[in-house]
């Protein structure tokens, strides 16, 4: 057991005027299992690769151990598997990385295959196994559920949950819950580092946003009572500022010792009161720093005139003529939001495409209404280039609209004078949700959307969908979000052939 400990961090990148970190202090342990959170383009992946000794920085992180980072780079992806994770760990014999790739699930026989034959979640898998055999490193995990479908992140949760000493960042609350023992957010005031998991955070993270609410209405209270009763006492003092000038009706001159006197005692009541504002102000100016903007998102659907909307009888698609799932059937009805529920590779995606009308070889019937209008958000976001203006034009979307809805979704302000391609993953996919959440349509079509997306925007997404009557299919690993979403579930099964 060591501590990492970080000093006075501050750090900005050199085209940037602002500080990603400005004197940040806090330390942690090497043997926790850390969840860390925090939302787009807060800092997480930065603080990994400050970490990592990748950027120049003032302060100091000290640290005696060796950190790892996954997704860890393979440059030649044609070689063998094998080869390639003997490179990472050369001190490990064969038996105990065939070992660690049983717990996650992995035939042996991928040591002898290319690595780029195996699927991305396969890949996920080996880079974490052989990562962990890297005896006395401290591993930093970014974001590795995005390639894993729901059964895999069941699988690599109990795995790490196993393990010791890692900086998890993930976005997936039902799988930090299941192998994290202390949280790391980054808040927009400060840093915080709490024992527990995300929903014990969570909760204590509501607890004190609440008792600071409470505290600010009293304080307002406070502040306001102060302040009329400073104005009572200044009319006051004038008062009494007046009688020193003035005669007594008996034409005697006024007791001005005494008039001092009283004088002198409003005006010490007056800086107390005054003291006591103050005071009262400047706590009330350190209380809900940390409050995360989680506006209600709106949307307006379009209404069908039918009640089926597309049909599926039969369907399975192929590759090289030959099927790569079983054939499902299912009918997307109005209201209903499914979720098409498989491993990674059993053709989900492709289904989702056939419904646009993509043409897809495929066996069976795809039946999609008439003047049907489908609002679609992709998995890749790799294409995505230009500027937000641009793209709203290029997309028919009204760009007040668009931006009003990113805005809402946490991305900032100086975001909107850069490159799309320049942002972070989690950013780019809400660029293509908030497109859709400006599309009118009759059915939405999103596959995979919260990948790289932040906790705070995926429970905007939820309440959205528990506010306006949409017709969905999606296709989704997150627990959280298809618990409660979908109203139905059609599984899609590997094909037996």
């Amino acid at each position: 057991m060591s501590m990492i400990k970080v000093e006075n961090l501050t750090f900005s990148y050199p085209e940037s005027y602002d500080n990603i970190f400005e004197d940040v202090s806090f330390q942690i342990d090497t043997d926790w299992k850390l969840g860390f959170i925090g939302r787009n383009g807060r800092g997480k992946t930065t603080f990994l690769n400050l970490l990592m000794g990748n950027y120049e920085y003032s302060g100091k992180i000290i640290s005696s151990v060796q950190f790892d980072y996954f997704p860890y780079p393979v440059s030649d992806k044609s070689r063998w598997t094998g080869e390639i994770l003997q490179e990472i760990c050369p001190f490990r014999e064969e038996w105990e990385l065939l070992r660690e790739l049983s717990y996650l699930e992995v035939a042996p026989e991928v040591l002898w295959r290319p690595f780029e034959t195996l699927s991305n979640g396969e890949q996920t898998k080996v880079k974490l196994a052989v990562l962990f055999l890297r005896e006395g490193n401290f591993l930093l995990i970014d974001e590795p559920t995005n390639h894993l479908d729901f059964r895999a992140r069941e699988m690599v949760s109990a795995y790490l949950k196993k393990k010791k000493g890692f900086i998890l960042v993930s976005h997936d609350r039902h799988f930090m819950d299941g192998c994290v023992d202390h949280i790391l957010s980054l808040n927009r005031a400060n840093i915080d580092v709490q024992s527990g998991n995300f929903s014990s955070w969570m909760e204590n993270f509501k607890r004190q946003q609440e008792f600071e609410a409470g505290k600010q209405e009293r304080l307002q209270k406070d502040i306001r009572r102060l302040q009329k009763a400073a104005k009572r006492t200044g009319a006051w003092s004038e008062q009494v500022e007046k009688s020193k000038k003035g005669v007594k009706n008996s034409g005697s001159k006024p007791d001005r010792g005494y008039i001092g006197h009283k004088s002198a005692k409003m005006m010490k009541r007056s800086k107390v009161i005054e003291a006591r504002q103050s005071q009262a102000v400047e706590e009330k100016s350190g209380l809900l720093k940390n409050v995360e903007r989680a506006e209600h998102l709106k949307i307006l659907p379009l209404d069908y005139h039918k009640d089926t909307l597309v049909s599926f009888s039969e369907v399975a698609v192929c590759y090289r003529n030959s099927a790569i799932c079983a054939p499902v059937s299912f009918n997307v009805c109005r209201g209903e939001r499914i979720v098409l529920d498989g491993r990674n590779g059993s053709g989900k995606s492709s289904l989702l495409k056939l419904m646009l009308g993509e043409v897809i070889d495929h066996i069976g019937t795809v039946a999609i209404g008439s003047n049907l209008v489908i609002s679609y958000v992709p998995q890749d976001t790799s294409a995505l280039t230009g500027g937000l203006s641009e793209f709203a034009e290029e997309n028919n979307i009204e760009e007040s609209l668009f931006k009003a809805i990113l805005r809402k979704l946490d991305l900032e302000r100086v975001q909107f004078e850069k490159d799309i391609s320049d942002f972070s993953g989690g950013q780019k996919k809400k660029v293509l949700l908030a497109k859709s959440l400006c599309q009118q349509a009759h059915l939405y079509v999103w596959d995979e959307p919260f990948n790289f997306i932040d906790v705070y925007s995926r429970m905007q997404v939820e309440q959205l969908i528990r506010e306006f009557s949409l017709t969905m299919v999606f296709v989704e690993h997150d627990k959280v979000f298809r618990d409660m979403a979908a109203t139905k579930i059609v599984t899609v099964e590997p094909s037996l052939g």
